[in-house]
């Protein structure tokens, strides 16, 4: 059975880790029962400076840890700064209680470019012409220079899409591309040496 993930951070003072960290080491009998309860449990336990982590699968196993630890926290004498319940979302990569930070698609998108880009060789310029009109009037931002078509889209899927239907190469949006004939390195320097 797939479970969710919860954590418990804990903030705690300068030097207030370590007698928390301490404990779990068994130097009371709160802190025994706290250990058999975080191994029953399978509950993982981490640290980062003066925060502490308790990683539950549910928000059940998670009040479990959190009273016991309350305990802990009670024998030790250590009021922590901050207690905080959190919660992973899943599709949006992050913490509940974190800021949802946008996306690099839409953080693209408000610079004025398109998050990915598909670039679609044509026959002849005509051909260009013709498919630059047909994605324009399909509502795709579009670029024609000469024989190619860039079509500007809002996702991979998108591209991947755009790209299978026109025989074009999908990539990541607002990047610059160099390209050079073969045989010749110094293309890109205005055609020199050949």
């Amino acid at each position: 059975m797939a479970h969710d993930d919860w954590r418990l951070r804990i903030e705690l003072g300068e030097g207030d880790t370590g007698g928390l960290l301490g404990s779990l080491g068994v130097l009371s009998l709160e802190a025994r029962e706290l250990v058999a309860h975080f191994t029953s449990e399978r509950l993982a336990v981490t640290r980062d400076g003066n925060t502490i982590f308790v990683y539950a699968g549910s928000a059940d196993e998670l009040d479990s840890a959190e009273k016991a630890i309350g305990v802990e926290l009670g024998a030790l004498a250590v009021a922590p700064v901050e207690i905080v319940r959190e919660h992973w979302l899943a599709a949006e990569e992050r913490w509940d209680d974190e800021p949802h930070e946008p996306s690099v698609e839409s953080e693209t998108l408000s610079h004025g470019f398109a998050p990915w880009e598909v670039r679609i060789p044509c026959e002849s310029h005509s051909e260009a012409h013709a498919l630059a009109d047909q994605l324009e009037r399909a509502g795709y931002g579009v670029v024609r220079r000469w024989r190619y078509v860039i079509a500007g889209v809002a996702s991979r899927d998108e591209a991947e899409a755009v790209a299978a239907r026109f025989h074009g190469t999908p990539g990541p949006g607002g990047e610059l591309v160099w390209e050079t004939t073969p045989g010749n390195p110094f293309a890109l320097f205005g055609g020199l040496a050949g």
